[in-house]
């Protein structure tokens, strides 16, 4: 008996493959194709450059996953299935004028097409512009969009660091209405102002800052108790005692989130006015400030604490050198004259006692906080150093001492005590509160086991054991415990490097779980209202918890932690570009010159090599590897030669010749020594 192929009977279709679909925001390449980066994934979603349906950096699409990452697919892949929203952030290029046509041409890492715009009302052919995009017609050559701002002749200082605030939506001006706004704050402390505040006037007064800081908004205070214990207090500038909410001032703030701190320049939240007068705590003037104040035992035990607002006079003004001075000389200190750091030349007796003593508080508490757990990760901190007109003539690293730890260590007290006592609802050393009023907290989660388990195998290749990696605690230690065996050793940056992506990023929540990275359990950021929104949130939750009022709106605050975790992140990227740009820069006239370093970074393209003693990081592309064909082994960070199967491992000291630099990309490319001379 035949069988029909179509009978009735028989089912003949195949199930259809359900596509799974998410929103996320494009991180495009300058060849075109694009990363989807979708929130809460760790692995983004590659799409290949006819499938991005007209989506550019920043934009947030819906992107249909196609293959997943199983099998031989290395990645995931799919497609852009639809553009939900413009970023509406500007790109920044070079205007070509012809005629009464023009168009802002790109040469930037994530924008591979140019802008068609009208001409710009003072626009020149030749001049950096910020454009912003507006459509991309269907069968169009290129996107349209309008000129935002003309920024000046491409290299000119002033016009590279405004494109850079450009590209990334940063403001680099006040708006007048924000400066006027400013402008009628009241100059004097009246009695009004000083009613209800504690007053540390009388008390010993001083600030610790960097050489070149303007704005001062923490200060510290000392005395010595009967019963010999001492009484420190960390004064913070009371920003939000001037700053009302819903004010022209106050929307600004949070709209920016912090202030940006570029190469040659910062970039305030708040108006000058704020932040380096009024707010400023500079010596011999009197200001409000908002106070944690500690009991400390000799053995730096905490007890006692209180907070509120105060009014206080800085009696001295040090910079981490002049108090650096103070503690190397310890107690000979007493008969030596303070020279530079201190506005108010030769410091007294009693001052320079108190700055030995705090020193040595601070020192047990950092002890402590190692011990139970802190992770400790010096990675070199690189500084450019610029002349007048913002012209790069040095890069040196940035070395951290007992006066920038002692500072740091008492920003830190401050900071947890503030969460602890809202967490706790005032019981300080107990739980938190199943129920605790709405806060803004500090948060670090624990790193990722997968990520600790490849710096496992890495380190081990190099001969190191590495212990537990499965406890929160135990996996602080173990790192602690490897960057301390391989402390000056070549491969101490790789496994840094390795460390760091292990770790989880911080951020600020309403949900508290904690600051792995510090080894605290309640943490928040109370100490900088003149740079950081989250602050002066704090500050005002603080203040109101501390006149008895309810829990505030989570949903509010959950929002608002969210907008300035990502205007941080904005303000990071934007300090590393502008870092990016300088080092470019410094390197221009040593095309050709030789240079030691060691691999920092290993990629399907090429590898990444950070040069000495200045740790600028330029590419080796395989492609300019004249002697193999090396292919990426991403299981074990390195590139294997497939003809002499030698290998770059993140790591490896390396000769390297630059080759040639890109200010307008912010790129450096290197070439190995060894194969150009074989």
């Amino acid at each position: 008996m035949s069988r029909r192929k179509n009978s009735p009977n028989r089912k003949n279709h195949k199930k259809k493959r359900i596509v799974p679909e998410f929103e996320g925001i494009v991180q495009m390449s300058r060849e075109g194709f694009a990363f989807i980066h979708i929130e809460g994934q760790e692995e983004d979603v590659y799409v290949k450059a006819t499938k991005t349906r007209g989506a550019l950096h920043g934009d947030r699409v819906r992107v249909a996953v196609t293959q997943e990452r199983t099998g031989a697919a290395k990645r995931r892949s799919g497609e852009v299935i639809a553009i939900l929203e413009r970023s509406g952030k500007p790109f920044v290029g070079i205007l070509h004028i012809v005629g009464k046509q023009a168009w802002v041409l790109m040469s930037s890492k994530t924008m591979p097409y140019d802008i068609e715009v009208p001409v710009p009302e003072g626009g020149q052919r030749g001049m950096k512009v910020a454009a912003v995009v507006d459509g991309w017609e269907r069968g169009a050559n290129c996107p349209k969009g309008h000129v935002v701002d003309v920024l000046g002749m491409p290299g000119e200082n002033e016009t590279e660091m405004h494109a850079i605030l450009a590209e990334f939506g940063l403001p680099y001006r006040f708006e007048k209405a924000v400066e006027n706004a400013a402008d009628q704050i009241p100059d004097t402390i009246t009695d009004k102002d000083r009613k209800g505040r504690r007053d540390f006037r009388p008390v010993l007064t001083f600030t610790i800052d960097p050489t070149d800081a303007k704005d001062f908004d923490d200060a510290l205070s000392f005395r010595k108790l009967e019963n010999g214990n001492y009484e420190v207090g960390v004064h913070i500038a009371d920003v939000t005692y001037y700053v009302l909410p819903g004010t022209e001032v106050d929307k600004e703030a949070q709209a920016r989130g912090t202030s940006v701190y570029l190469v040659d320049r910062t970039v305030p939240m708040l108006p000058e006015k704020l932040s380096n007068k009024l707010c400023s705590l500079r010596p011999g003037e009197e200001k409000l400030c908002f106070s944690a104040v500690f009991e400390i035992t000799p053995q730096a035990k905490v007890i006692n604490p209180w907070f509120g607002r105060t009014e206080i006079i800085s009696d001295y003004r040090f910079d981490y050198k002049g108090a650096q001075d103070v503690i190397d000389a310890g107690a000979d200190a007493m008969q030596q004259e303070f020279g530079a750091g201190s506005e108010c030349g030769v410091v007294p007796e009693s001052v320079k006692e108190a700055v030995l003593i705090l020193n040595g508080l601070a020192m047990k508490l950092r002890k402590r906080r190692f011990d139970n757990g802190a992770v400790n990760f010096d990675r070199p901190e690189m500084k450019v150093d610029i002349d007048e007109n913002g012209k790069p003539i040095g890069v040196h690293q940035k070395f951290s001492r007992e006066a920038n730890w002692l500072i740091e260590e008492f920003m830190l007290l401050a900071n947890r005590s503030v969460a602890e006592f809202v967490a706790t609802g005032g019981k300080m050393g107990g739980k938190a509160l199943s129920k605790a009023k709405t806060f803004v907290y500090r948060i670090h989660d624990e790193p990722n086991l997968e990520k600790l388990s490849g710096l496992r195998d890495f380190a081990g290749h190099f001969g190191y054991k590495v212990g537990p990696i499965e406890n929160g605690r135990e996996i602080a230690k173990t790192l602690n415990g490897l960057m301390v065996d391989a402390k000056d050793k070549p491969e101490l940056g790789a496994i840094q490097i390795l460390a760091l992506r292990s770790m989880a990023k911080a951020c600020y929540s309403t949900d508290n779980i904690g600051h792995y990275g510090l080894a605290f359990r309640f943490y928040t950021h109370f100490t900088s209202p003149i740079r950081r929104y989250p602050d002066m949130m704090v500050h005002r939750l603080l203040a109101q918890y501390l006149n008895g009022a309810d829990s505030a709106s989570l949903d509010y605050y959950t929002l608002q932690c969210k907008h300035a975790s990502e205007r941080e992140v904005v303000a990071a990227e934007a300090e590393r570009e502008s870092i990016k740009y300088k080092m470019v820069e410094f390197m221009q006239d040593k095309v050709g010159q030789e240079f030691d370093g060691h691999i920092s970074g290993v990629t399907e393209w090429g590898v990444y090599v950070e040069i000495e003693p200045t740790k600028i990081e330029g590419m080796i592309p395989y492609r300019t590897i004249k002697s193999d064909f090396f292919q990426f082994d991403e299981d074990h960070y390195r590139a294997v030669g497939r003809r002499t199967h030698r290998s770059l491992r993140l790591g490896d000291p390396i000769r390297i010749r630059v080759k040639s630099t890109s200010l307008e990309q912010k790129l450096l490319d290197y070439e190995l020594v060894e194969d150009l001379e074989k």
